[in-house]
Order: structure tokens, then C-alpha cells, then sequence
């Protein structure tokens, strides 16, 4: 049976079958007993996204005492969930990002070195409305590649702009979107790493 450890674009931690290309946490233990996921969604403002290896380490996953494991279906899916690089085992994405993300939002009035500790602060404000995922609407047009959202009609099925094209995402994959009518949708992925996106931030999508 899965565990309980997979992440979708909508923020939700569910059990799927599908395999990630991501590893990643929110910052802490989300475990009650091993591998059984308890109540609370996050540990911290500290939401990465990691390679699923790295130097050779072996974990025993979802353990009490240690950071939850949690897997993302590409990159795309992470940021759009709320998370960012993680500045350890993938430095030149987090240094990318950093860099697309400050020269998206000049109005944060960060400097270049700006502590990642103060980006996850901004990003937990973005990510979040309370204790479910902030949506902000936006012009279907405006959307940056890399970007997901969802549609006033469908409000749970996630769509990527990719490429010149839109993608919806399945539990395991991409299909081709059929459109709709609306002008207006809502943006899952967070305001400033939509910012980053529209600076060239360029994240990893398996289609």
C-alpha cells in the first residue's frame, strides 16, 4: 500500500502510487508513529525541494524524530505546492532561483544576499490563507511558463503552462488541456515565485 507521502500541486500530502522525481520536506517531523502521517501539514517555513539521491545517503523513510520525506512529481508541481530548491543538495537551482526570484519581486526590497531564511518567510505568506493553500487570481495571459493554476469551473485539477501550451495534471502525469473561457484563474503556484518564473527561473518538468 503507498504511503502517505506524496505531494500534489494543490499543497496536499496523499497516498499515490506514482513516483516522484523530487524529494523534498516542510521543515520538520509529520509523523505520529512510523510511517503514519498525523495531523499537521508543516513543521517550519521551510519548505524545500531535494534530490531524490544524494552523496550515496540511505534513509529509512517517515520516521518519528527526523524530517518527513515527502515526493514531488517534477519540479513544477513543488514550486506550485509552495516549495523552492533546497540550497544543500541542489545549489545551483537555489542560486538560479534566488537570483529570478529577487529580480521578480523588487518591491520585497531584498539584497543579493538576501538569507534564505527571510525568502521562506515571504514564501510562507504566499503559500498559505490559514491552514489551506492561497490562490491568487491572475490573467490566464499573464501566466509565466513553469506556472500552475486552476479554473473557477474545475477549482481541483491543476493546469501547467508549458512550452507555449497547457497541461493538465494527472496523478502520474500530464495530459493536454482542453481550455476554458475563463479570463481570470488561480494561480496555485506562489505570488513571488511567480515572479521568479516571469524573471526566467526555468524549473524541471517531466512531460
Amino acid at each position: 500500500m503507498p504511503l502517505q507521502n506524496r505531494v500534489t500541486p494543490l499543497g496536499e500530502i496523499v497516498a499515490a502510487p506514482w513516483r516522484g522525481a523530487l524529494m523534498g520536506n516542510r521543515g520538520g517531523c509529520l509523523c505520529v508513529r512510523p510511517r503514519e502521517m498525523g495531523s499537521r501539514r508543516w513543521a517550519s517555513p521551510r519548505w524545500i525541494l531535494c534530490e531524490l539521491e544524494y552523496n550515496g545517503w540511505r534513509r529509512e523513510v517517515m520516521q518519528v524524530g527526523t524530517y518527513t520525506e515527502l515526493f514531488f512529481f517534477d519540479e513544477a508541481c513543488g514550486l506550485a505546492a509552495g516549495h523552492r530548491p533546497c540550497a544543500f543538495c541542489r545549489p545551483e537551482a537555489f542560486r538560479r532561483f534566488r537570483a529570478a526570484w529577487l529580480a521578480g519581486n523588487p518591491h520585497l526590497g531584498m539584497a543579493a544576499n538576501v538569507r534564505v531564511e527571510a525568502i521562506d518567510r515571504v514564501l510562507h505568506t504566499d503559500r498559505l490563507e490559514g491552514r489551506r493553500q492561497r490562490r491568487v487570481s491572475v490573467a490566464l495571459e499573464n501566466l509565466p511558463n513553469g506556472a500552475m493554476f486552476v479554473t473557477r469551473r474545475d477549482p481541483d485539477a491543476p493546469i501547467l503552462r508549458w512550452g507555449g501550451a497547457f497541461w493538465e495534471w494527472k496523478a502520474g502525469g500530464y495530459v493536454p488541456w482542453g481550455g476554458c473561457e475563463e479570463e481570470r484563474v488561480r494561480a496555485l503556484t506562489p505570488a513571488s515565485t511567480l515572479g521568479a518564473l516571469q524573471a526566467g527561473y526555468i524549473p524541471e518538468v517531466r512531460l
